[in-house]
């Protein structure tokens, strides 16, 4: 990292899941391998807190084809696990209304697996922050933040909110999954929320997912905004 650099305050660089399952294994994101390079130099820049996040979930994962024996990228609906729902005061009667839709992915960022490490290369130390989602079995969480029915929350907005950041960067895969939903997620939370194209990859083609971000109040900058912002260009 920079050491000539003077940190610029309130800044914080989000890097989502650069996974070794996400990026080379068993759920490779295309173009996934060409971002260490360039988030690497993203690293670089002098932001004031770092923070990666890493899918790590237990074996029988709910997003799992194999946890119910149906063909990859199947669609189906889940719900909310009732003891969870109980646990946080919700209405176990109304659990059949929240249902929602579920693509089964290959087995993929198993606890105690080496598909759930940091691609090697990537130069997250341990001056990052390392938060983890998807750890109870019944509830994908594809946001840093929390999952789509809000009952498991990380503690990345509490630690965001603990080092003064206003002004949150991402990168990291999969700009359609967990990049978005994490970045809609930080701008509702009331961070200045940028997305770096430079250092995102997706997994279907078009882009529709920046259109999505933008509409939840994200912006959508290159590598050479970032700079300027962060007065290195």
């Amino acid at each position: 990292m920079q050491a000539d650099k003077a940190i610029i305050p309130g800044t914080a660089l989000i890097i989502i899941d650069m996974q070794v399952d996400f990026v080379t294994g068993s759920l490779a994101v295309p173009g996934a391998t060409e971002l260490v390079d360039p988030i690497n130099d993203i690293i670089d820049l002098p932001f004031a807190y770092r923070v990666a996040s890493e899918d790590f979930h237990p074996p029988g994962h709910i997003s799992f084809a194999a946890t119910h024996g149906k063909p990859l990228f199947e669609t189906i609906t889940i719900y909310p696990p009732e003891d969870l729902v109980a646990q946080t005061g919700g209405d176990v009667t109304a659990i059949g209304e929240r249902g929602l839709e579920q693509t089964l992915w290959p087995v993929h960022c198993v606890q105690g697996t080496p598909g759930v490490e940091i691609i090697p290369g990537l130069n997250v130390d341990d001056t990052f922050d390392i938060i983890t989602k998807g750890t109870h079995p019944g509830v994908e969480c594809y946001s840093a933040f929390k999952d789509p029915w809000h009952l498991l929350r990380t503690d990345l907005e509490d630690k965001l909110h603990h080092h003064g950041v206003k002004d949150v960067y991402l990168v990291g895969v999969a700009g359609d999954y967990c990049v978005k939903a994490t970045a809609i997620d930080a701008a509702k939370a009331g961070f200045n929320t940028s997305v770096v194209t430079d250092g995102v990859r997706s997994v279907s083609p078009g882009g529709e997912e920046y259109k999505e971000m933008e509409a939840g109040g994200v912006r959508i900058i290159d590598l050479a905004e970032l700079k300027q912002r962060m007065q290195v260009a």
